[in-house]
This record gives C-alpha cells, structure tokens and sequence, in this order.
C-alpha cells in the first residue's frame, strides 16, 4: 500500500472512530433508550447517530488536508479568516444535505416520515445550522492546531539533529587537536636522544609509527572498550620509558570487570603525557605513573595519579581542557573530571563516565548517543562503538 493512500485511510479510520462515538453521547442525551424496548431504541439511535456521524466523518479529512495545504497563504489573516468562515456555509449545506438522504425527514405532527424535498432540507438546515457551524469550526481549529504541532515537532527535529551535528564536528575537531599535539611532544622527546642515543631514538620512531598507525585505525569511533585505550596508553607509555628508562615507573590497577566498558578514545593518552611532563620529566630522579580503573554504581571511575616535583601545574593545559570539553559534549552532566594535588605532592586526575557496555559483535554498528536531554540525551557520533 502507498504510504499517501496508507495516510489517507488512517485518517477516516481515525474520524469514523472519534465521529461515532460522539454522535452516539450527542444522540444518548438528546433521546435516551426506551427501557421497555431496549435493542430496537438502541439500533434506532446508532443508525441515527451514524448518519449525521457520516457527515463529519466524510468532511473532517479534507478539512485536515486543506489547513496543511494552505497554511502557507495565512500571511493575508483577514483574508484567510474569511475564507474559512464563508466555508461554513458550504459545509452546513453539505451535511445537512447528507443527513437528509440518509435520513428521512420525520414529521412529528403526523409521526411519520415523509418525502424529500426543499423545504425539508431547509427545516433542517433552520434547526442545526449553530451546532453544524459550531462543529466546522472546531473541526478548522483543531486542524490548525495539529498543523502548529507538527511543524513544531519538525522545528524540534531539525534543531536537535542540528546540535547533534555541530557537536559532531567540534568533537572531531577535539579529537583531531590531539593527535598534532601528542605527536609533536613525542617528536620532541625523540629529539633529545637523536644526537646521545641514535639506536634508542630509531627505535621510538618505528614504534610511534606503529602508535599512529593505532591511532588512525580507530579513527571513526568515538567510544571504544577500556582495553582498547588501555592498549594505547601502554604502547604510548613503552614509547616514554625508551626516552627515560629506569627514571620511569609504571604501575596498573584495572579492575577486570572494566575491560569492555566504553570511554571516549583518546581519552587518557593526554592525561598520561600531562602526568609524565609535569612529574618524571620535571623530576632529576624520575617518578611513577599509575592507572587505575573500577566500576562504581553504574559509572567508571578512571584515576591517572604521578609523583611531582612540587611544580605540578594548576590543571589548566590543552591536555586537560580537551579532556573537560569532550566529556561535556559526549556526556552532558553525566560525567565529571577533577584536578587535584595531595600534600605529599601526588597530583590525580579523576575521571567519572557512565559504565555503558560495549555492544555485542553483531550489534557494532549501533551508535552510542550522547545525554542531549537528561541522562537518556545519548547522541550518536559513530558508526562502530567497538573494536574487535
């Protein structure tokens, strides 16, 4: 079936079924059943009721699609005002002209029916016509009103899918600052050993290609499992231990359980190299990293903690607001992080995302959403959420 057609035959489904049932309440108070004879009253009254019932029925779709079509010509609202009022004269003649061949005229004199003609298709014209205008006019009012919904809705949809795709492409350009910036401070690194440590600094080329390379592969996908940017960030971290060997120490605590749980990619890459720059590098005598991770009533706790020298930073680097930014656009307020530096000099940065599962193999290419309104406001950015 044509969806136009589909559409149309909604439409009288939908007017039969409310018609009906109002004329049958209309005509209920207006002649209630004869309690001695109650079948045959009751029948008398549906076939009355559904012949003015028929009336409305017949008119209120085209009434619905004429509001649609012509709303556009509103812009003269004297003129269209009048146009749908001098409707009404047409509409009364029409019903009235429906129920009457529907209907036999009744002559309550004589109790009997008789024949039609003009002057009992005025008489019922004189005895309706303020509830028939009346009924038009609720009929052109809630056709309008349905019209305002749906462009309403429409403006809704065509904002939101807006929103979602600007937030779209600033989150790709978010993620795109990364990837100049953690090359450029590992080119750096590189650097200072090409001239003292050639064999070493080889070594850091070939594997910060095959880093990239990570990096590239996984481009689409905004969110990916714990292992995934753990994986990362180990490889990242054995590029930094080339550059400081025994200065550096690494410590994991990752609780097995977070392993398949989805977190922004390249979420914790600049988080380790914030704490590597401002605590070992900093520090003549080196220092430690650790990462840890654990699940906590529906969210992921994500904690990068470093020794420091006492000079760490105030948590205000390109690392750290890339950070902050992303999560507000992937996450809402849903998700948190926080900068803090403890007396002895531990620095931490605290990450809290909701746990969201990663999908199982043969749902990859369902999209994650982003909290857009309230927790369910979950927008989709990519076409694969999981990478096997």
């Amino acid at each position: 079936m044509q969806p136009r057609l589909r559409g149309t035959l909604r439409a009288y489904l939908m007017s039969i079924g409310f018609w009906c049932g109002i004329s049958l309440l209309m005509g209920l108070q207006y002649k209630p059943l004869d309690g001695h004879n109650l079948l045959s009253s009751f029948i008398e009254l549906a076939i009355l009721a559904g012949a003015h019932a028929f009336a409305f029925v017949l008119w209120t779709p085209p009434i619905f699609y004429l509001v649609a079509k012509y709303l556009s010509f509103s812009r003269n609202r004297f003129r269209y005002v009048l146009l749908w009022c001098l409707g009404a004269v047409t509409f009364v003649l029409f019903y009235s002209g429906i129920v009457l061949l529907l209907t036999p005229p009744y002559d309550d004199v004589t109790q009997k029916y008789v024949s039609w003609s003009i002057h009992s298709w005025l008489q019922i014209i004189r005895s309706g016509f303020a509830d028939e205008t009346f009924s038009y006019l609720a009929i052109v009012v809630a056709a309008h009103a349905y019209e305002y919904l749906k462009r309403v809705r429409r403006q809704e949809a065509e904002r939101s899918e807006y929103q979602r795709a600007l937030a779209a492409s600033e989150l790709q350009a978010l993620k795109m600052q990364l990837q100049p910036h953690f090359l450029f401070n590992t080119l750096h690194g590189i650097a200072t050993l090409v001239d003292g440590d050639a064999k070493n600094a080889k070594a850091m080329i070939i594997k910060l290609s095959n880093l990239l390379r990570t990096a590239l592969d996984s481009d689409s996908a905004d969110l990916i499992p714990i292992e995934d940017e753990l994986r990362f960030v180990r490889e990242y971290l054995d590029l930094e231990k080339m550059r400081f060997g025994s200065r550096l120490k690494v410590e994991w605590q990752v609780a097995p359980e977070t392993g398949r749980l989805l977190v922004p990619q390249m979420i914790l890459q600049p988080l380790v190299e914030n704490a590597i720059r401002h605590g070992v590098a900093s520090s003549r005598e080196g220092g430690w990293v650790e990462v840890a991770a654990s699940t906590r009533n529906g969210t992921v706790d994500i904690e990068v903690r470093n020794s420091s020298s006492g000079t760490t930073s105030n948590g205000t680097g390109v690392g750290l607001r890339n950070v902050e930014t992303r999560l507000k656009y992937l996450y809402s307020g849903d998700a948190s992080v926080r900068f803090t530096v403890a007396d002895d000099h531990t620095a931490t940065v605290s990450l809290s995302l909701p746990a969201l599962h990663s999908q199982p193999a043969n749902m990859q290419k369902r999209n994650v959403q982003n909290v857009l309104e309230g927790k369910d406001r979950l927008c989709e950015f990519s076409s694969s959420t999981t990478n096997p």
